[in-house]
């Protein structure tokens, strides 16, 4: 499984309507609402990278609505015990 996290700018006053058609997109598995530098951070899994680059470069990017956006591939995932995360954030869409 291929994950990425993806920081969206998007135009002024149109930052729900391109949560709402996130929400629509296979794929996207959390998107947050953020205060900041970028508007959205979506959390997007695919089988592998061709279907990632596929979620991006054709739904997510069709969307509209998006002046930028940053995207991160995880390349490697290590957790600790001694590291866990005391919080857990809250998304604004889940699947």
């Amino acid at each position: 499984m291929t994950t990425a996290y993806i920081l969206l700018n998007t135009e002024i006053g149109a930052k729900n309507q391109v949560l709402k058609e996130l929400r629509d997109i296979e794929g996207i598995e959390e998107a947050y609402d953020l205060w900041g530098v970028y508007d959205i951070l979506a959390n997007v899994k695919a089988e592998n990278t061709e279907k990632l680059k596929h979620i991006i470069t054709n739904r997510i990017e069709k969307i509209g609505q998006i002046n930028s956006k940053l995207t991160m591939i995880i390349t490697e995932q290590t957790t600790s015990q001694k590291q866990q995360l005391t919080f857990e954030p809250r998304p604004i869409i889940d699947q």
